[in-house]
């Protein structure tokens, strides 16, 4: 299936897919529960435009490469480019809001971590990064103070609040954009609370966030 970015409300997007700008340890509880030190500034890492599929009905986990992770996120947008960019320009830039997973492959990432190797390979597999339908910005107001939830068969995995990041999400636009110049249809993964583990065959998962009920399956 190709992967192109769809509104919840069915309001069509002409944005081109574009990369994927993922953040680690953005929430102090989430660095510690991997025993990782908390960062003083973002860590940045990148998946392909190929690691994005949909949320929903259902997405697949790699096989025989031992334990995948769910790693629940607030995925913006982007609709303007962005290159060192101030936070209005940044604020006016998203065009859409959602809930993704950041899916890892956990026991591949710890070789990669003790080899001093990049995570690419752990992170950045086709089918990487599944994504919800995105919401109008303006059904928020302030993403400072969201709540968002992961439950998988029906048991609370993980709850996170945007309150809790380490660097904000227009603060995060900011410092990637003097990096990495952040096109339309680009979108950026804003980084996991804790509570994450490992999926399986069959679980049945709801992301929640706002208006947003998104229920999918593993296959």
């Amino acid at each position: 299936m190709v992967y192109q970015h769809t509104f919840l409300d069915g309001s069509p997007c002409s944005l081109p897919v574009g990369k994927v700008v993922c953040v680690g340890r953005n929430y102090a509880a989430h660095a510690r529960e991997l025993g990782n030190a908390v960062p003083e500034t973002p860590i940045l890492f990148l998946k392909p435009s190929t690691a994005l599929v949909p949320l929903s009905p259902s997405f697949s986990v790699p096989q025989g490469r031992g334990e995948c992770h769910h790693e629940t996120e607030i995925t913006v947008l982007i609709g303007k480019t962005l290159t060192n960019a101030g936070e209005a320009e940044c604020r006016a830039a998203i065009v859409g809001v959602t809930l993704g997973l950041d899916l890892t492959l956990r026991d591949v990432q710890s070789v990669l971590k003790k080899n001093g190797h990049p995570w690419e390979v752990a992170k950045a597999f086709d089918g990487a990064a599944p994504l919800a339908p995105f919401m109008a910005p303006q059904a928020f107001g302030d993403l400072a103070g969201q709540h968002f939830s992961l439950t998988v068969n029906g048991e609370v995995r993980q709850q996170g609040n945007t309150a809790d990041m380490i660097t904000p999400v227009l603060a995060l636009l900011q410092y990637i954009s003097t990096i990495f110049t952040l096109q339309p249809g680009d979108v950026v993964m804003t980084g996991t609370p804790e509570g994450v583990a490992a999926l399986h065959s069959g679980d049945v998962l709801e992301l929640e966030l706002g208006e947003l009920r998104a229920v999918t399956t593993v296959g």
